[in-house]
């Protein structure tokens, strides 16, 4: 196991190619939180709150979204047909080379 390529494009339009580990169980908000890109991940990544949602830039296969995702997407501002959160985008050598922009910050 290694690290993959993850690249986040930030409410800038700035894309970061990030280094990210697949032997920590982590997922794309604890890694765009690890390098202080802005998501906020408030709920601590249940699912809850949708302040880690990003839009699917490329091709990569994902999981199914799971009800609690597709819930919480319901009642989250800005969500397009590529939306996802990135609490239960899970970093493992599948998405090696995925592309995600995030969201707007929703209207509290």
């Amino acid at each position: 196991m290694g690290d993959i390529k993850v690249t986040i494009i930030d409410r800038e339009g700035v894309a970061h190619e990030l280094d990210a580990p697949t032997d920590m169980n982590m997922n794309i908000m604890e890694l765009c939180k690890a390098y202080e890109l802005p998501v906020e991940g408030t709920c601590g990544g249940m699912a809850m709150c949708a302040s880690c949602q990003c839009y699917l830039e490329s091709d990569t296969d994902l999981p199914e979204q799971s009800d609690d995702e597709l819930d919480m997407l319901d009642q989250a501002f800005f969500v397009e047909d590529n939306s996802r959160l990135g609490c239960q985008i899970k970093i493992t050598e599948d998405i090696d080379g995925i592309v995600l922009r995030l969201a707007p910050e929703s209207e509290v």
